[in-house]
């Protein structure tokens, strides 16, 4: 990873496990707040609150998301900054996997859960 979350907003990601294979993430904001830029591997996420968030890819554009408490999906490897649009904390667990990815998507957040 190039701009690590960990390094670039370490008052929102926590590494609370990490080993060869993967590393988890325990990401925590509050409305309002925004994120440096930064990439994730593949990934899978476990949503802990509901929340609102904007996502800005490098290309200039944005996404807004939506997402439910207990929401599980997968998160392909990507770049973006992140904002909280909404009135809720944003809490989310990242598992990221570590070893070879495939190309970097738009940034723009995660697949629909299944």
């Amino acid at each position: 990873m190039t701009d690590d979350p960990a390094r670039t907003d370490p008052d929102k990601y926590r590494v609370v496990f990490e080993n060869d294979h993967v590393r988890v993430l325990d990401y925590l904001d509050h409305p309002g707040d925004r994120t440096t830029a930064h990439d994730h591997p593949d990934s899978v996420m476990y949503t802990l609150s509901d929340f609102q968030r904007r996502l800005h890819a490098p290309d200039g554009h944005t996404r807004d998301v939506e997402m439910a408490a207990g929401t599980t999906g997968w998160l392909p490897a990507q770049r973006h900054a992140g904002e909280n649009i909404g009135e809720t904390d944003t809490h989310v667990i990242f598992v990221e996997l570590k070893g070879r990815t495939d190309a970097t998507t738009t940034g723009l957040g995660p697949e629909q859960p299944r």
